[in-house]
């Protein structure tokens, strides 16, 4: 089995056709290895923009890609798509979170008129499996590719990044150090039908307490030295996109507050509890003000 980790840039450009913005893929950066991660072929290719010819100053400051660069490349969407089709084979493609995979069926969709990739039988989210075998499992913040080279002590030095081919050389590092045949397995799926189906599914925050798809169950906080249930103090409120009450743990006799958020997920609703101190009350502004007041008086005694 070879693996093909893939890496793009891409340029944020308004279509008038689409009569919205699409990110139109600029670069095309792989890596293709053996099933023992030895380096086999290496793939990059620039792209020349069809819908936008300016680049977002903050793309070209991140890649140092130039607009006479992808001029001259003289290169389309749907040539370097062919390329890369038979560059990538029967591989399983990886790529560092969706991202790149949504952005790769944007393009399809534009282009082509279709959001599948005809060519691409398996795939693995490389992020999902590198953050399985860290044990980061922090729903909030998902790993980015630098924090894992770092919590890994890769060396990046030597790396351009931000430009694709070398994003996708830093990715293979990363899942080299991490690398169990048995495992990734288990991270490969089949780009069948659901499989875009579940891709494509849009995550959401649910705001509405009433909403259906909550289970009342679900509303409660456990304090985070004992483990018990916690007493709630006071009423639900939505702020920040998770539902926040004060709770008080009577058998540590402490006051804390807990946040829950919804999440709608493509496999369904998931539930995320946090549980934050209490920072000391502060004076209020009107104690503030009164005891200025006094000081005052006091001086001019």
């Amino acid at each position: 089995m070879n693996f093909v980790i893939l890496d793009l840039e891409w340029n944020g450009a308004y279509s008038k056709k689409a009569k919205k913005f699409v990110n139109e893929i600029i670069e095309f950066g792989a890596v293709k290895v053996d099933e023992k991660l030895n380096i086999l072929d290496t793939f990059s290719m620039l792209v020349t923009p069809q819908i936008g010819k300016k680049l977002n100053s903050r793309v070209a400051q991140l890649t140092h890609i130039t607009e006479e660069e992808l001029k001259d490349s003289n290169t389309t969407y749907t040539h370097v798509l062919k390329k890369f089709k038979k560059f990538l084979g029967d591989s399983v493609l990886l790529t560092w979170g969706t991202s790149d995979i949504l952005t790769l069926m944007e393009n399809n969709r534009y282009y082509l008129n279709d959001e599948k990739i005809p060519f691409m039988t398996m795939y693995c989210n490389l992020q999902l499996y590198c953050e399985h075998c860290l044990n980061h499992h922090d729903k909030s913040r998902q790993l980015g590719l630098s924090t894992c080279a770092q919590m890994l002590e890769i060396d990046v030095d030597g790396l351009e990044l931000h430009r694709a081919l070398d994003d996708a050389k830093l990715s293979l590092s990363c899942f080299k150090k991490l690398y169990k045949s048995d495992i990734i397995k288990e991270f490969i799926e089949i780009a069948n039908d659901e499989f875009y189906r579940k891709i494509s599914f849009k995550n959401t925050v649910i705001y509405d307490i009433r909403n259906p798809l909550i289970d009342k169950k679900e509303f409660y906080v456990c304090c985070d030295k004992c483990g018990r249930k916690a007493r709630r103090k006071t009423k639900w409120a939505m702020k920040n996109r998770s539902f926040r009450a004060h709770f008080r743990c009577n058998r540590c006799r402490r006051d804390f507050e807990g946040r829950i958020t919804f999440r709608l997920k493509y496999e369904g609703v998931t539930v995320d509890r946090r549980v934050i101190e209490i920072p000391k009350e502060k004076k209020s502004e009107k104690q503030k003000s009164f005891f200025a007041k006094f000081n005052n008086s006091e001086k001019e005694k």
